[in-house]
């Protein structure tokens, strides 16, 4: 293939616009795992929370034939399950990475199984007239040149996850709440003693997680897809957390993390409608995973050395 069909492929308005699209799905549940993570209880249930809210928002749409109501059942399934990993974690005791790989076991096989009983389908919920999320055409921004069909035009969950950066941030580190879950997650003993409740704050903090990620699982089947797929959330979840991490567990670092992860997904996507091996084109999003993770953990190793230094080098100059 020419070399300036590939560059006009990646270097595109189209691309541009698909990273946007493809990056909520990775944002809200970033924002979810940020939130649960501050806390102190790691969500590792992402993946089938957004498994689960994919599926329940087609079928309720399906049958009842409105997407609000899609959107609310798959809210409210996300927030049930999510209530069920706190259950089993913060009453029952059980290990919470252990109970957080069961969910998600528990999310594919369930949906599937669910699939079956109601389409005979195993693989595709075709027979499912799913709706959508609408598309939002704002007048101000289609009128400018380029950023126009980037900006606007994008499904309303589009705007939604960015518009969550600023208010978990605002949530975070402007309210009490945020200061209180952040309190439990540094230190649990020391907020119990100040008077916060460790455990419903826990509480809060997995089912507001839940209810990002079951936001972006909505986004994969009613707005960057049409339909369910069996364990169409490939990964997601986990590159998620990956990007809470990569962000320096901070709204707009997690943004920027997921953005950089939704960038190399839209460019295996744009890349494999330019005939190239696809072998090598899905292999572009997990890559770009594991070295920017292997990049932040060289960097944070060399910051504690270089703090470590400074230690030394205050002591000495004390002795």
């Amino acid at each position: 293939m020419p070399l300036g069909e590939v560059l006009a492929g990646i270097f595109s308005v189209t691309l541009a616009a698909g990273v946007l699209r493809v990056t909520t799905p990775i944002l809200l549940p970033a924002l979810g795992g940020l939130i649960s993570d501050l806390a102190g209880v790691i969500n590792i249930a992402l993946e089938g929370t957004m498994l689960l809210a994919a599926f329940v928002g087609v079928v309720v749409s399906a049958y009842t034939h409105s997407a609000w109501l899609g959107l609310a059942a798959a809210l409210a399934a996300a927030a049930i399950f999510s209530l069920i990993l706190a259950f089993v974690h913060l009453d029952l005791k059980a290990d919470l990475i252990l109970a957080g790989i069961a969910m998600n076991f528990l999310a594919s096989g369930g949906t599937v199984f669910v699939m079956y009983s109601l389409t005979g389908d195993k693989g595709t919920s075709s027979e499912l007239a799913s709706l959508t999320m609408p598309y939002v055409h704002v007048p101000i921004l289609q009128s400018i040149p380029v950023l126009g069909p980037i900006l606007s035009g994008q499904n309303l969950i589009v705007y939604v996850a960015f518009l969550m950066v600023a208010l978990v941030w605002v949530f975070l580190y402007r309210t009490v709440w945020g200061m209180h879950l952040r309190a439990v997650g540094a230190n649990p003993d020391a907020a119990a003693t100040a008077g916060i409740d460790v455990r419903r704050t826990r509480y809060q903090a997995l089912v507001l997680s839940g209810l990002l990620a079951g936001l972006g699982g909505v986004h994969m089947s009613m707005g960057y897809l049409q339909l369910f797929q069996r364990d169409m959330t490939a990964g997601r979840g986990f590159i998620a957390l990956a990007a809470v991490f990569l962000g320096g567990r901070h709204p707009v670092g997690t943004m920027f993390a997921a953005l950089l992860f939704g960038a190399a997904d839209a460019l295996a996507n744009q890349l494999g409608s330019l005939r190239i091996p696809p072998q090598y084109v899905q292999m572009i999003p997990y890559v770009v995973t594991v070295v920017a993770l292997a990049a932040y953990a060289i960097a944070q190793q060399r910051a504690v050395m270089q703090r470590q230094r400074r230690i030394q080098v205050r002591q000495a100059a004390s002795d």
